[in-house]
């Protein structure tokens, strides 16, 4: 099977962490078409936080892109490109909850948006958090930490109230992984 190539990419805006650029691409049959392409630099990591109780830890923060606050797994971009993903796990679960956690694995990994962007999103779980110190926000952030239990969430995710990708991804990963090994 052909594939699409690229016959010339524009950058249209740099951004912080995401590059916004114009593709022109040629299809198989020969057609030629103008394509929207976001590149994400960095990477990120999310991280399912699971409590003593057995409680997932949500973080609650403001969204520009929908105007409105959020539930979602705490998660951030990573420092650098070299940056190892649970290392970034790890610094965001207490940065943004102030929990951490001594059992952290690799759970999944997500491309969020594979229609026009590269973003690469390293999901894990980290069991038995416990409170550690005060969150360590960043100045523009202001985010709510609260325990749920699955199936509360799970609820919230069929029912259309919980969106975000990595988070339905992780919890939902998290639910058949604690079934299948008695968590």
């Amino acid at each position: 099977m052909e594939h699409v190539k690229v016959k010339k990419r524009e950058l249209v805006h740099k951004g912080t962490i995401i590059d916004v650029y114009k593709d022109v691409v040629v299809l198989p049959n020969g057609g030629i078409e103008t394509w929207d392409y976001v590149e994400h630099r960095m990477g990120a990591a999310a991280v399912v936080p699971v409590t003593t109780e057995g409680k997932l830890l949500l973080v609650k923060q403001y969204r520009p892109a929908l105007e409105r606050y959020t539930w979602e797994l705490p998660a951030g971009t990573r420092d650098n490109p070299e940056e190892d993903f649970m290392e970034t796990a790890k610094r965001e679960l207490i940065e943004e909850t102030g929990y951490m956690s001594n059992d952290v694995i690799h759970l999944m990994s997500l491309r969020t948006t594979v229609a026009f962007c590269n973003e690469q999103v390293e999901v894990f779980l980290a069991s038995d958090c416990f409170p550690e110190r005060e969150q360590q926000l960043d100045a523009a952030e202001q985010i709510e930490v609260q325990e749920w239990d699955v199936e509360v969430l799970l609820e919230m995710i069929y029912s259309g109230k919980l969106q975000d990708a990595k988070t339905v991804a992780g919890v939902t990963a998290f639910k058949a992984f604690s079934t299948s090994w008695q968590l």
